[in-house]
């Protein structure tokens, strides 16, 4: 009797587990970081200039993500960063041209790259025993200038 009672009780728990709706968190794949699009920097923005040309425009940005043919004077540039399933930044920047040269642009670029900085102290020596290519010393550049 109890064997009859706890084996339709066992699969109503069994069968309602298959209905969650989320996952524990140890139990959730693994999602890769995704970036998607073209990535506009506050450089390059600085290096646009009222009446570029298209290919002026390409070779500075890159080629546009979108360019729709129902607005030919007007290429967007999306980006989108998503990490483990959300997202986390995205970006729009538009270029707007009239007669087929740059008039305007609107949208947010990524802040400017920084430069950078190679520690010479962290580089290893060379294998071969060779002393590494280094500046002339500040004494022989004093010498020829005597």
């Amino acid at each position: 009797m109890f064997k009859t009672k706890l084996a339709p009780l066992a699969s109503v728990l069994l069968l309602s587990a298959c209905s969650l709706q989320s996952l524990p968190g140890f139990l959730q794949p693994h999602t890769i970081d995704i970036q998607q699009g073209n990535v506009v920097t506050q450089d390059e923005i600085d290096k646009l200039r009222v009446g570029m040309t298209r290919s002026q425009v390409r070779f500075v940005l890159g080629t546009p993500m979108l360019a729709d043919m129902f607005h030919a004077n007007r290429w967007d540039y999306q980006f989108q960063l998503r990490r483990a399933g959300k997202l986390e930044d995205a970006k729009r920047f538009s270029v707007i041209f009239e007669n087929d040269l740059l008039a305007r642009w609107e949208g947010d670029g990524f802040p400017p790259r920084r430069p950078q900085v190679i520690d010479a102290v962290a580089i290893p020596a060379a294998a071969d025993g060779a002393a590494p290519a280094t500046a002339p010393a500040a004494d022989s550049a004093q010498d020829t200038a005597k």
